[in-house]
């Protein structure tokens, strides 16, 4: 079926960047809505940030000036370029892609921010 897979987490200090990546298995073409979701212990998963197959894209208002979204639609890979982070951003970063008819998440990779 399909598959995601996420990169780029790790241990970040406050005020540092981060650079998340999520790979769909080849057999998916085309260019398709894909988004970055997070979810902290004890939280509810809440949307990060999508891009649309348009190419629009929409943010969580907390992140909105510190983190983009973007897509490389020859590699099937969509970014998220993190700056700026703070210890609220601890979570674990789930990519998921979203078609009319399915749904596929990512297995997550952690986010942590703190000195």
């Amino acid at each position: 079926q399909v598959q995601l897979v996420e990169s780029g987490g790790g241990l970040v200090q406050p005020g540092g960047p981060l650079r998340l990546s999520c790979t769909a298995s080849a057999s998916i073409r085309g260019t398709h809505t894909m988004a970055w979701y997070r979810q902290a212990p004890g939280n509810q998963r809440e949307l990060v940030a999508r891009i649309t197959v348009a190419g629009s894209t929409n943010y969580l208002d907390s992140v909105k000036r510190r983190f983009t979204i973007s897509r490389d639609s020859a590699k099937n890979t969509v970014h998220l370029q993190m700056n700026s982070l703070k210890p609220e951003d601890t979570a674990v970063y789930y990519c998921k892609l979203e078609l009319l008819s399915f749904a596929s998440w990512g297995q997550g990779t952690q986010v942590t921010v703190s000195s």
